[in-house]
């Protein structure tokens, strides 16, 4: 029977374990975008994941969702990743960079540019947007098809920084309501050009955006996140096995990493959708917003349905050597809520190994 840390090669890369770290944000990066030191020093600790995927890395400042978060899109940015992605290497792990534009998800206040999305719906919440507190979420502005086409090139240039930055590759952010999924879903997209109204409107610039970046870094180094019928951000997607099933079957030529799904569907869906992907294929198997933290039952169990590497988020935070309390059947230590998106080193930094 296939095991947690059993190795399995992931395009050009061998991975010593099937444990993956699932992207997290964690709100440490300058307000200009930039990686800091602690960074380094966090990522570096978690280099004994099979693969590490980072925290959302915006491609663009328009694409930017959250204050404090880290970006691909200036020569400063790639230069601060270069001691986070050579730590991590160091410290023999592997790391690809989650692109995660915000789409409708990002407020003014953040970035001094309004949002914008596939059609101008607003989100109906508050964004935390930094000294001035949570606002109502603005309606965002419609793209033009030409601007469409203007944003599949901007994530296939944050791949090619993420490259010259070090990572191995990267993760495309079409999960959890951002701007991906927008165009997936069928109650923010109301376009009635080529990327909207059909399922093939639907998932064409999730198609496009990925054979950009596999043109660009090639495909073995390029993945994508989905949620299917997940609703954060208030995301509503209509036939759900059938969207993802016509999005599988436009990608599958391109010959990608992986596909990165979170269990937002009845299993039954989700071990379809698996069948339905004929490449390496992740499960996250905790629910976004929900109070179960996947232990190591959780991996195996979809492990057994299919999946070839399992990804962890929380359980990740305060176990930097979640493998080897897993592997030992040690028990795990529980991450503070108050510290996940403060600032600075406590909370972050400051989660030992297990003290035997």
């Amino acid at each position: 029977m296939t095991s947690l840390f059993d190795s399995f090669t992931l395009g050009g890369l061998r991975l010593p374990n099937r444990l993956v770290m699932a992207p997290m944000s964690r709100g440490r990066a300058t307000s200009d975008g930039l990686p800091t030191p602690s960074m380094a020093t966090y990522y570096a600790q978690r280099a004994t994941a099979g693969l590490i995927v980072s925290e959302g890395v915006q491609p663009s400042l328009l694409g930017q969702s959250n204050p404090s978060t880290p970006g691909l899109h200036t020569d400063a940015q790639v230069a601060a990743w270069r001691p986070v992605t050579s730590a991590v290497h160091s410290n023999g792990g592997r790391i690809f960079a989650q692109l995660m534009h915000g789409g409708r998800v990002g407020h003014p206040e953040v970035v001094g540019h309004h949002p914008v999305a596939p059609s101008a719906v607003a989100l109906q919440a508050e964004l935390f947007t930094g000294p001035k507190g949570r606002l109502p979420a603005p309606v965002p502005r419609a793209l033009t098809t030409a601007e469409v086409a203007d944003e599949v090139r901007v994530f296939a240039d944050a791949a090619r920084r993420a490259v010259d930055a070090g990572f191995d590759g990267i993760e495309l952010h079409g999960a959890n309501g951002y701007f991906i999924q927008q165009f997936l879903s069928s109650n923010v997209n109301r376009r009635t050009d080529v990327y909207g109204g059909s399922l093939t409107g639907r998932i064409r610039f999730a198609v496009e955006v990925a054979e950009a970046c596999a043109a660009a870094i090639g495909a073995d180094r390029v993945g994508l996140r989905v949620s299917p019928g997940g609703p954060v951000w208030d995301v509503v997607e209509d036939d759900v096995p059938g969207l993802y099933t016509a999005l599988f079957e436009a990608l599958a030529p391109l010959g990608l990493a992986y596909i990165h799904a979170l269990a937002t569907v009845e299993d039954e869906t989700l071990i379809a959708l698996r069948k339905a992907w004929p490449g390496a294929f992740i499960v996250n198997p905790s629910v976004p917003g929900g109070d179960h933290r996947a232990d190591r039952t959780d991996g195996e169990r979809w492990l057994t349905q299919g999946a070839d590497l399992i990804s962890y988020g929380r359980a990740y935070l305060a176990n930097p050597d979640l493998v080897e309390r897993f592997r030992a059947g040690l028990p795990l230590s529980a991450e503070d809520l108050a510290t996940w998106y403060q600032g600075g080193d406590t909370g972050y930094l400051t989660y030992p190994g297990y003290q035997h």
